[in-house]
C-alpha cells in the first residue's frame, strides 16, 4: 500500500546482514534518489526518517569573482559595499 500525497509509505524491506536496504525503483525515481546521492536519517517521534540531503553549494569557485566589478564602482571590498548600502 502506498500513499505518497499524504507523506506515508507503507513498503515492507528486510534489512540485510551489513545493514542495507533497497529503496523500491518507483520511489528512488519519484525523488531522485540515484547511485551516488546522499541522504540523511533523522529520528521522528519514535520513527526513522530518511530524507534527500540538501545539496552543498561549492562557494569557494565564486570567491573573488566580484573583487573588480566593486572596485570599478569605487568599492574597496564587498563588506564596505554591503555596509554603504544599510547605511552604516
Amino acid at each position: 500500500m502506498r500513499w505518497y500525497e499524504t507523506g506515508v509509505i507503507l513498503e515492507n524491506m528486510k534489512v540485510g546482514e551489513r545493514g542495507q536496504v533497497t529503496i523500491p525503483k518507483d520511489i528512488r525515481e519519484r525523488f531522485g534518489l540515484g547511485r551516488d546521492t546522499e541522504v540523511e536519517f533523522c529520528v521522528v517521534k519514535g520513527s526513522i526518517l530518511l530524507k534527500k540531503a540538501p545539496k552543498k553549494l561549492n562557494l569557494a569557485k565564486w570567491k573573488g569573482r566580484c573583487k573588480n566589478s566593486f572596485a570599478r564602482l569605487g568599492y574597496p571590498s564587498v563588506d564596505r559595499f554591503i555596509e554603504d548600502v544599510r547605511g552604516r
